[in-house]
């Protein structure tokens, strides 16, 4: 009779992480163009480039109950969560209006964002 032999099962241990190339970053005031939020201004309070999305101050606010902790109470709270950036379009800073974004190398080699509405740039807020 054959021996048992238990083998380890080939798993995949490094994971390719996907970073995407986003047109807005944390900082930047922004209008939703889809969904219920449609409409609403806000500001970017974080960007999420693995999943390609964005939380938005205000916008698409969710209730969490949370359990009681030693240190918190229990409760429900209220927080904004993250939609995808698709659904996001920048606002023009010269007319104020929502835009398309077009990327140009500087003079010094660095990308700026220029708004394709008025052809201004746009500039990073880090």
């Amino acid at each position: 009779m054959k021996p048992l032999v238990y083998k380890k099962a080939k798993r995949d241990r490094q994971k390719l992480i996907v970073r995407m190339k986003l047109h807005v970053t944390k900082g930047d005031l922004v209008q939703v163009i889809s969904g219920d939020e449609k409409g609403k201004r806000a500001k970017i309070i974080r960007v999420h480039p693995k999943t390609g999305r964005v939380t938005l101050d205000g916008v698409n606010i969710i209730k969490r109950h949370l359990k009681a902790t030693q240190t918190s109470e229990a409760g429900i709270v209220e927080r904004p969560a993250p939609i995808h950036h698709s659904k996001v379009m920048l606002i023009d800073p010269k007319s104020g209006a929502p835009t398309r974004v077009r990327r140009q190398k500087d003079s010094d080699g660095t990308l700026e964002r220029i708004a394709v509405r008025s052809g201004q740039s746009i500039p990073r807020s880090r």
